[in-house]
């Protein structure tokens, strides 16, 4: 409860009566802080400030809602001053407190329960607001008036002003403190006579405020900020309300937002105001080649125009406009595309910015193309007396607009040949005399089918003698410029800029030029030469035009990552578009693109490289600025990280991308879709589970618990219940007959599985049936277990695990050169899909490169489970021991950092007969090395010195783990010059010129050593 005091006059001074001394009524708890807020609402008024209201109105809205009233005579009386009952009154009856009937505590004369004023002087004091002038006599003085200076007290102890310590004012010197402070605050004015008494008419404007405060606050304005994350709210008690929405408001569209104050519940409909694009508000298509796509907003005129950051499905783009208002795009489609009408389509928006580059949009809607209208004659356009352009309201058929029997004018079939402008523009090559002419056009069709109305319009011809002028330049970069004419252009033969052999490729549409050059303009103005630019009247003329050049300094980014598996290998694939064209050399060179996992460690798999750069060549499709990353292998299901840099633009001065990361997904929807199918008795009925490798459909046609497409032995399953028993896995129960599974193998098939994303399962080959062996013994099969690196061991297994349980597991070894011994894992981690577990192996416990007999054991009785309590395999010899399975060995072996070089051995070049000098590397690995190829190895295995690279004569091995390479320098090289060797990982990776002696042919991964030969000898 606030510690507001409320004074009143005692003995010449105020007596401070503190609003907690008391017991009050629940609703009188907010009274301090109510008269807090009311004083800071009406104090102005009070002392003479600028108000909404005047005294006499707010006594007019107080005396309606009946807490004051008038004098006999209806006058307010507001001049005269307020007494101590008249006060009591006001207060009780502006809080709407309870009066108090029946109870006379004060001992006045006159004073008993049936005083006029009693009930509120009783309902006062017992709240604490008022107390007595004489204590002990217990004297309330009802007739007493109150001064200006004990208002002024009443006012700072209310509002909690700070009392200063030094006053310059003319109030007694009790009130002093409280008068300057009040002065200060600016809510009483300086100079007056403070001991006056206080009228009514600043006692009604104190309970008018008052009033106002005990009212429910009302919402005066909003303001909406952080995207449409924040609404403040400011009420009519001056109060601020931040509201911060879990989602955001949708721009320009009004929503209704609730919040609470102060125990009040407010429901106010808001409208984010932007102008500038959030989304996409609409798209439709009128005709079956243009999609227009209305913004709820402005756009930036370059995304929204560029026709590459829009993909229509199924369809290819040919240009997008942008209308003068920036808000709406029309996309164009190219001419061998076409809608198929009234049936429902898609177009995807990406990496448009709106206006102010705040927002980026990325959208997929669907629309459905409705093309009812028939095409009509939007303008005919005279090209001189040689000439005549029609433009139709929309795309229509090139077959019908070339044929120049459609046309009549004035009655007459046209005789001469018709040109056509993709689109929508027909230019008919034919002599009119000067005047009005009517043209009818019949037998156009649009792309749906619908033929024009041969409907008559007038046109003009006029004589045309002036050769086409230039209206406007621009650049788009240093290489592209865009010209525009005053009329439609005829030809045009050469465009060059600053000099005659700086000429580019033309492209015309109607008055348009787009020419294309091999060499780039100037930075500074250049001069434009167009040569031979003619009209359909025959006016040919050369024209010039300066340009200074538009830059091109926005750098590309990516707009989207996602990951699928390839239908014949089942490998992964990754797609990364980028905003625009980038050149092929970059968006393909494989270390710019490297691929992690969720935890920032790089991803050892097949395809890719020590340092999770792909194997293979990425490829890009510069019509879509696709780049396809391929990743030659299945990853595990679950979450990874691409990272790509050094791609560049193909402006002329290139403009380099910033570092990108982004997380995608990994799903296994080709391949082994069921990872386990087992049975088990249920009774005396024999009972059928599969467990997909990922949650499946429920419902639709896509769902898992449909008995018809399931099959054991070939055979359907009929008269069987099908349930889910977990999002991944069904139960098969007959309802009839028990299942009699064949001894041997029971292979069950399954048919059109979907996962909860709609994907469809496919087999390994490509198939939409789904095989899997149904097992009987009761444990989870570890498939494979193999070593992909010193430090990481991979267990895939045929079902999926809920945990996987570190000290399960340990792997027996024996390094090259050391004794055999246990190697036991320092974390077990289980994939997002179950079905894998990851070993980790760290410092003293970290794998040997040498790992030929290695074993892989799993304790007897393991903790690590599936969800049904079925534990992992554990390999048992025919009398039950437990023994180990052999380890695989993937790992990519090293070769040592310290090297050694011999003395060099002079030699004379039979050839030429010159000296030169034969030196001997020697290197170390710390596996076997088996050179598989020579003439490869000694091409990725280089020698320099002092940075001059050296020929590589030979690369051998001993048969063990010591590399020779052999090398010839045309001096010799002394003590102080630097020797470094290099061999190519990559290269070698996909070459495997230089491995070791393990069937899977591990190749030597990258070395780089370097040192001063003094030391290396």
């Amino acid at each position: 409860m606030s510690n507001t005091s409320y004074s009143f006059k005692e003995n010449s001074h105020m007596k401070v009566i503190q609003g907690g001394e008391k017991k009050v009524m629940k609703k009188i708890l907010s009274v301090a802080l109510s008269t807090a807020m009311a004083f800071s609402m009406f104090a102005s008024v009070a002392f003479g400030a600028d108000a909404k209201l005047s005294p006499e109105q707010q006594f007019n809205v107080l005396k309606d809602a009946g807490i004051v009233t008038g004098y006999p005579d209806q006058t307010a009386g507001l001049d005269k001053s307020i007494t101590r009952a008249e006060l009591a009154k006001v207060i009780v009856k502006s809080i709407n407190l309870e009066p108090v009937t029946g109870v006379a505590t004060y001992k006045d004369k006159n004073y008993t329960a049936s005083h006029w004023a009693a009930p509120f002087i009783e309902a006062a004091t017992q709240a604490g607001i008022l107390e007595g002038k004489n204590l002990e006599k217990k004297l309330f003085d009802p007739t007493g008036n109150v001064t200006v200076q004990e208002l002024a007290k009443v006012l700072v102890a209310a509002l909690k002003l700070e009392v200063p310590a030094e006053t310059n004012n003319t109030a007694t010197e009790w009130a002093k403190g409280y008068v300057e402070a009040a002065v200060k605050a600016g809510y009483l004015e300086a100079g007056i006579n403070y001991q006056a008494n206080a009228t009514r008419a600043q006692a009604v404007v104190a309970a008018y405020a008052i009033y106002e405060a005990n009212q429910v606050p009302t919402v005066a304005s909003y303001e909406v900020s952080e995207a449409g994350k924040v609404v403040e709210f400011t009420l009519s008690n001056k109060e601020v309300v931040k509201v911060t929405l879990e989602k955001a408001l949708e721009a320009n569209k009004e929503t209704e937002v609730k919040f609470t104050q102060n125990g009040h519940d407010y429901t106010h409909k808001v409208i984010w105001k932007v102008d500038t694009a959030q989304k996409v508000d609409s798209v439709s298509a009128s005709n079956l080649k243009e999609i227009v796509v209305v913004f709820d907003g402005t756009v930036d005129k370059k995304s929204a125009g560029n026709k590459n950051n829009y993909e229509v499905k199924d369809q290819t783009v040919d240009s997008v406009s942008l209308s003068s208002d920036n808000k709406t795009a029309t996309v164009l489609l190219e001419e061998t595309s076409t809608l198929t009408n009234q049936k429902e389509t898609e177009v995807k928006v990406k990496n448009v910015q709106n206006f102010d580059k705040s927002k980026t949009i990325e959208q997929t809607v669907k629309f459905t193309p409705v093309d009812v209208k028939i095409p009509e004659i939007k303008e005919i356009v005279g090209l001189g007396t040689s000439a005549f352009k029609v433009v139709f309201s929309e795309p229509v058929l090139k077959s019908d607009v070339y044929a120049s029997s459609n046309y009549k004018v004035d009655g007459v079939t046209v005789g001469g040949f018709v040109e056509y402008s993709y689109p929508n523009v027909a230019i008919i090559n034919v002599t009119l005399p000067k005047g009005d002419h009517k043209l009818t056009v019949s037998n156009v069709r649009d792309y749906s089918g619908l033929k024009i109305a041969p409907v008559e319009q007038s046109f003009t011809i006029a004589e045309d003698t002036s050769a086409p002028e230039v209206v406007s330049i621009k650049s788009n970069d240093l290489r592209e410029l865009e010209i525009e004419f005053n009329e439609t252009i005829k030809s045009v033969e050469k465009v060059y800029h600053n000099v005659s052999g700086n000429s580019g490729k033309i492209t015309k549409r109607d008055n348009k030029l787009v020419v294309t050059f091999t060499q780039p303009l100037n930075l500074s103005e250049n001069t434009v030469y167009i040569e031979g630019v003619t009209d359909y009247s025959g006016n040919k003329a050369n024209r010039e035009a300066k340009v200074n050049p538009t830059l091109d300094i926005e750098r590309p980014t990516v707009t989207k990552v996602s990951a699928d598996q390839a239908d014949t290998t089942g490998y992964h694939e990754l797609t990364v578009e980028y905003s625009k064209k980038v050149t092929t050399d970059s968006a393909e060179k494989k270390a710019n693109y490297t691929i992690k996992d969720k935890n920032g460690k790089v991803v050892s798999a097949n395809g890719l490289d020590k340092d999770g750069h792909p194997f293979l060549t990425p490829k890009y499709d510069t019509d879509k600025n696709k780049v396809t990353v391929y990743l030659g292998s299945k990853l595990d299901a679950g979450d990874y990280t691409l990272e790509v840099a050094g791609v560049v633009d193909t402006a002329y001065v290139a403009n380099t991308m910033l570092p990108y990361k982004a997380t995608f997904t990994a799903k296994q929807t080709v391949g082994d879709a069921i990872a386990r199918a087992w049975s088990k008795k249920d009774g005396n009925e024999t009972v059928v589970y599969v467990q997909f490798k990922t949650a499946v459909k429920t419902s639709g046609d896509g769902a898992a618990n449909i008995g018809e497409k399931y099959q054991i032995n070939g055979k359907s399953l009929k008269d069987f219940d099908i349930d889910f028993v977990a999002g991944d896995t069904i139960r098969l129960k007959s309802t009839k007959n028990s299942l009699n599974l064949d001894a041997g193998n029971n292979p069950i098939t399954a048919t059109l599985i979907q996962d909860i994303d709609g994907n469809y399962l496919k087999s390994s080959s490509g198939s939409y049936t789904l095989t899997k062996d149904i097992s009987s013994y009761n444990f989870i099969k570890i498939e494979s277990v193999k070593a992909t690196t010193r430090e990481e061991v991979k267990i895939k297994l045929e079902g999926k695990l809920s945990s996987a349980v570190l000290s399960d597991f340990y792997v027996k070894a024996q390094g090259l050169n050391d004794s055999e011994r246990n190697y036991y894992p320092s974390s077990a981690e289980l994939s997002a899909d179950q079905t894998t577990v990851t070993l980790k192996f760290e410092d003293s416990n970290k794998l040997p490169a040498h790992l030929i007999g290695a074993k892989f054991f799993v304790v007897a009785n393991p903790s690590s489970r599936d969800a049904q309590g079925t534990p992992i395999q554990t390999y048992l010899d025919t009398a039950g021991n437990v023994v180990g399975t052999p380890l695989k060995d993937e790992i990519k072996p090293d070769l040592n950092e310290r090297f050694t070089v011999s003395a060099g051995v002079a030699k004379t070049d039979t050839a030429t007969s010159a000296t030169y000098y034969e030196y001997t590397v020697t290197l170390n690995g710390n596996d076997n090395i088996v050179v598989a190829n020579a003439n490869v190895a000694e091409s990725i295995v280089k020698v320099k010195i002092d940075g001059d690279a050296k020929t590589t004569t030979s690369v051998t091995s001993n048969g063990g783990s010591v590399l020779t390479v052999v090398f010839r320098s045309e001096a010799q090289i002394t003590n102080s010059q630097a020797v470094r060797v290099a061999l190519n990982g990559a290269s070698n990776q996909e070459l495997k010129a230089i491995i070791d002696n393990t069937a899977d042919k591990n190749a030597y991964a990258d070395y780089d050593q370097g040192g001063i030969y003094q030391n290396l000898r």
